[in-house]
């Protein structure tokens, strides 16, 4: 697939001239991402993906894209004018920073910890959950303004962990602890619980990475699992999409057979991106699909994929 950029020698961003590389840039201090490449296209940033040191966002057709070296956990908003990102310094430490993909300007979510990462925004745009570690040394899910107001974290009292946060609705987030997924209301207050075994049965697996999302009608999961597939050049346990009926407990696979899937992201309006690599499993892809497993490729390179709403 062909990407049409123009490199940059350098850029200002916030006041500050940034060199055209991919170095990585540590959180502390007020760096940035570097934001190291553009292109001029009127169409809209509809995705956003993992390669290699850099995350890109760019439009379906590649044909608009802008990318920072340096971040990780790519997270486009659902109106694709901002992107999330993840900055991780030489001491392990892990922030949360927004740039604005329009005005070109970034800034770090006000989050008092020092290891928060993997931003997961709401549908309306409005607020961001993530990944954040206590002080008790337990996993927990946070929750934030874009604009840097009202932070929560998320059952803060219990003595469980919590990872892997995705929003059922504007009001409800989902997160699970390898035994039970959980639904919490913004105030961090436990409103359901399932249990995963129970959900998903015996011959599919899940890690802490793992995430569910529900669908926009409230109906089915969507979530990625490891499975009993034998992938000759695979190391490891091979992993695929599959979808949920909640009324009648089917469980059906979205992802084709053959690919190893590490990674899925549902929209708000249903659509599925997901990363798989075939055999030799060395490159990733990434796919778009929709509920019943009809798929494209999007980007032949690329991992950690996240969609705007149409």
């Amino acid at each position: 697939m062909t990407k049409f950029n123009i490199q940059l020698a350098c850029i200002f961003i916030a006041g500050t001239v940034l060199t055209s590389c991919s170095n990585q840039q540590s959180a502390e201090g007020g760096s940035k991402a570097i934001l190291d490449t553009v292109s001029l296209s009127s169409k809209n940033y509809a995705l956003a993906y993992q390669d290699g040191e850099k995350i890109v966002a760019t439009s379906i057709d590649t044909m608009k894209q802008i990318s920072f070296g340096g971040a990780t956990d790519p997270a486009i908003s659902p109106d694709g004018n901002r992107l999330a990102y993840t900055l991780s310094d030489s001491a392990g430490h892990r922030s949360i920073w927004i740039a604005d993909m329009e005005n070109k300007s970034q800034g770090e979510l006000v989050v008092n910890n020092n290891n928060y990462y993997q931003a997961v925004w709401s549908a309306d745009g409005s607020t961001i959950a993530f990944n954040i570690f206590n002080k008790q040394n337990l996993w927990k899910i946070g929750i934030i303004k874009a604009d840097n107001s009202g932070y929560v974290m998320l059952d803060s009292a219990s003595k469980i962990n919590v990872y892997a946060p995705t929003w059922k609705n504007e009001k409800e987030i989902v997160g699970q602890d390898l035994t039970n997924l959980y639904t919490f209301d913004l105030s961090g207050k436990v409103i359901d619980t399932k249990l995963i075994a129970g959900l998903i049965g015996k011959d599919l697996t899940i890690a802490s990475s793992n995430r569910f999302f529900y669908t926009k009608d409230g109906n089915k999961l969507i979530f990625n699992a490891g499975n009993t597939d034998v992938l000759d050049g695979l190391t490891g346990p091979a992993e695929a999409v599959y979808i949920l009926d909640l009324a009648n407990k089917k469980i059906d696979r979205l992802s084709p057979k053959g690919i190893n899937v590490s990674y899925v992201f549902v929209t708000a309006d249903d659509r599925i991106f997901y990363s798989g690599a075939e055999k030799p499993f060395i490159q990733s892809k990434i796919y778009v699909a929709d509920l019943k497993g009809n798929s494209k490729i999007v980007v032949d390179k690329g991992t950690n994929p996240t969609g705007a709403l149409k």
